[in-house]
Parts: C-alpha cells; structure tokens; sequence
C-alpha cells in the first residue's frame, strides 16, 4: 500500500497537451451523442416532466389552477372508469397477445424450415399488412364489419342470414383484437425469422446425428435460441395493449354504444384532456398508466430473461 501510495504521489501531472487531448476527446464524445441526448430529452423526458407537473395541480371553478399535491393520483387509482378501461386492455393483453405471437412464431417457423414453397411470397404478404396505417387498417375493417353497409350486411342480404354483429358490446374487443393481429403478425413473425437465421446451423445438424425430428429441433433447438427475440416481442405486445388507442378511436364512430369514452385507458385519457377539458387529471390518468405498464413490462423480462 505504502509503494502504491508513493508511486502514485510521484506520478508527475498531466501536461497541458495532455489535458487539451483528454478535453478534445471528450467534446469529440459529446459532439456525436449531443444531438441524441437533445432529442431525446425534448421528446421523452420534458414531456413526462410537464405532464409530472401538470399532475399536481387542479382547475376550480373557483379561485382557478390550485396546487393539490398527490390528490389526483388518489383520485386515479380509485376511478372506476379508469380501472374497467384497464381490465379491459388487461383481458385484451392476455387473449390477443399470445394468439398474435403464436401465429406470427408458425409462420417464422415454417418459412425457416426450407419446406414451405415460395417462401418469399409468403413473407412478404404477411408483413404486408404491417405496412398499412392503423387508421386505413381500422377503418378497411370497420367498414367490413358492418351489418347494414359492409361485408357483413352483404353477406346477410345474400345468404339470407343473421350474423353476429362484430361491432356489437359483446363482440367489439375480440374485433378489435382481430385488427390488431391482422396489422402486427408480419412484424413479429419478421423479428422471429431474423432471430431464426442466425442459429448456428451445427446445432441443427448436431440434433439431426442425435436422432431428433423436427418437432423435437422446434422444441429444443429453435425455440431456447430465439428466447430472447420471444421476450422482446412479448415486451412490445404488451406495451402496445396497454396503449390501444387508435383502433377503438376510429370504430367509436361506427359503435358508439359499444365503444364508450373510457374504453382504454388511453381513449379515456384523450377524452379528458380535449373533450372534458381536465388537463391535469388527464395527465395524471396517464402517469399511472405510464407506471403500471412499465412495472407489468420490466416484471415480463426479468421473467422472461431468468436462466433455466
């Protein structure tokens, strides 16, 4: 300790050279993340900080913008509005999700198999759909779902029949889900894929001198090496449930009675900001939800990236 501590007492000063490379090379550092670090605090953190703050106040008939402290977030997290609106993104999460990504997970799966004629065909169409906006996607499917204009109605005129009505209460989440799946298939089924192609082709050639079939390679193989792309696209799937916005948005104009104001979470948090005119509750709505999506998503990966 006694040699450290004398070396290091001997150890002559930087010269001015030195010091002036060193400062160079730290705004040489700066100069590449700077317009990062710009954007992303005015896009990410001074909005969530304004709409922190916004959160601790409250507009009064009387008297105007008050400071409440934490009574909004008290008055959040016992709104029933707002807690049906989260267990139906809730129920919406826990079917739509893993019926999308197991679907998207077949489709990856069969196109890297190498037994699926015309593989890039199949590709492209899937992801396709990924490419049309989510508005253009609702409303190309709320028009198909109609039961006195669209593709339901016609069906009924020409066969005689009664449907079920897609747009009806009990119907509307599980067609709104329908949507959803539609749009982001080709998008996971593209995140799975990519994962696929860069397994290392000896361990499949190991399981094949190890007698595995095919089913046995998907299981053992496949699978444990894309674990990774799983939790991801599982991470994503659910941030996304949590913010359904545009969907039950644009086919609140076609259901009105089955798509209320506080249907989402989000949907209820717009209707308050722009049609109630409560900011600061709106803000508030959207912090909570903000808190709980990222406990939920943080609590998947730890979840999800726990050795075996």
């Amino acid at each position: 300790m006694t040699l450290l501590s004398t070396r290091a007492a001997a150890a002559p000063p930087p010269s001015p050279r030195a010091r002036f490379r060193l400062r160079k090379e730290a705004l040489v550092g700066w100069g590449f993340a700077g317009p990062f670090v710009a954007v992303f605090g005015l896009v990410f953190l001074a909005p969530i900080g304004y709409a922190g703050y916004l959160s601790l106040f409250r507009d009064r008939l009387v008297g105007g913008t008050s400071f409440v402290g934490l009574d909004n977030y008290g008055e959040a997290l016992t709104d029933p509005r707002f807690w049906d609106g989260l267990m139906r993104v809730g129920l919406f999460l826990l079917v739509q999700v893993p019926v999308m990504l197991g679907i998207a997970l077949l489709a990856a799966l069969a196109i890297d198999s190498g037994r699926l004629y015309g593989k890039t065909f199949f590709r492209v169409s899937i992801f396709l759909p990924y490419a049309v906006p989510a508005v253009v996607a609702s409303l190309i499917w709320g028009f198909m779902y109609g039961s006195q204009f669209g593709l339901v109605g016609n069906i009924n005129a020409a066969l005689g029949v009664t449907l079920p009505d897609p747009l009806s209460p009990s119907l509307v989440l599980a067609s709104i889900g329908n949507i959803v799946t539609w749009e982001f298939v080709g998008y996971n089924m593209l995140i799975f894929y990519s994962a696929l192609k860069v397994v290392p082709r000896s361990l499949y050639e190991a399981a094949a001198i190890d007698g595995a079939g095919e089913w046995r390679v998907v299981t053992s193989v496949k699978l444990p090496a894309i674990r990774s792309a799983l939790v991801i696209a599982t991470i994503f799937s659910i941030i996304g449930s949590f913010q359904l916005f545009n969907e039950p948005s644009i086919l609140q104009k076609l259901a009105p009675n089955a798509i209320t104001s506080d249907f989402t979470p989000n949907l209820y948090t717009y209707s308050l900001s722009f049609s109630g005119q409560q900011h600061n509750y709106a803000a508030t709505v959207a912090i909570v939800m903000g808190v709980i999506t990222a406990i939920i998503a943080y609590a998947v990966q730890l979840r999800g990236m726990r050795k075996g």
